[in-house]
């Protein structure tokens, strides 16, 4: 065998090896996921996810008898529908010490829609009225906190009604009308340290039978 023949077989040897390495080796390396570097952060998440604004939520005074607003963070929510979503859920969530909820635990928001007049109607689960203490008093706060943190936050809504496991109610427990959406109204929030006091009135009563 002549010298040319044994190196051109070296080479095709070569060659053969270096591709074979490339196809079963080098390869998989380039394309398998990478594994995170210890104390590496996962990728952010997109800006409009963690997006917040400012909001004034409700919760029941310290004496008991009105509405106190309150700043929170409320999470962003793409236009006015999905807004009044995401501060209904912020207003059902139970606040932490010493605030107090007027509306009661367990309470869930099942959907929510707002017409075009400009009137949302907010269906809360079953436990607004399984779970309600009664009473006129926490009738009318546990209602206007719902009614508030749409309307003092959400120019777009003038009226809010409430509806409960998809179904429209004459009351929750017996002494508020809601048949029909009610505006917004201060007279059940606590006036601001300094300021005038709020002034007082009634809610609108549920029909008395005869």
């Amino acid at each position: 065998m002549s010298r040319a023949s044994v190196v051109g077989g070296v080479l095709v040897a070569i060659v053969a090896a270096a591709a074979a390495w490339i196809l079963f080796v080098g390869l998989p390396r380039w394309y398998e996921p990478r594994a995170q570097a210890p104390g590496a952060q996962p990728s952010a998440l997109p800006a409009e996810a963690m997006r917040k604004i400012k909001a004034s939520l409700f919760y029941v005074s310290e004496d008991g008898l009105r509405l106190a607003p309150f700043e929170r963070e409320v999470s962003f929510g793409e236009g006015t529908v999905e807004q009044a979503r995401r501060l209904v859920e912020a207003q059902l969530e139970t606040p932490a010490p010493p605030l107090t909820s007027a509306v009661p635990a367990g309470t869930r928001l099942r959907a929510l829609y707002v017409s075009n007049n400009g009137d949302a109607y907010v269906d809360l689960s079953r436990d607004a009225q399984s779970g309600h203490p009664g009473g006129a008093l926490n009738e009318i706060l546990t209602v206007y906190t719902i009614v508030l943190a749409l309307t003092s936050n959400l120019p777009a809504i003038g009226g809010v009604q409430i509806l409960v496991d998809g179904h429209e109610v004459d009351t929750l427990a017996g002494h508020v009308d809601l048949r029909r959406p009610l505006p917004k109204s201060t007279r059940w929030v606590e006036a601001a340290k300094g300021g005038p006091a709020a002034p007082t009135g009634e809610a609108p009563r549920a029909p008395q039978g005869p």
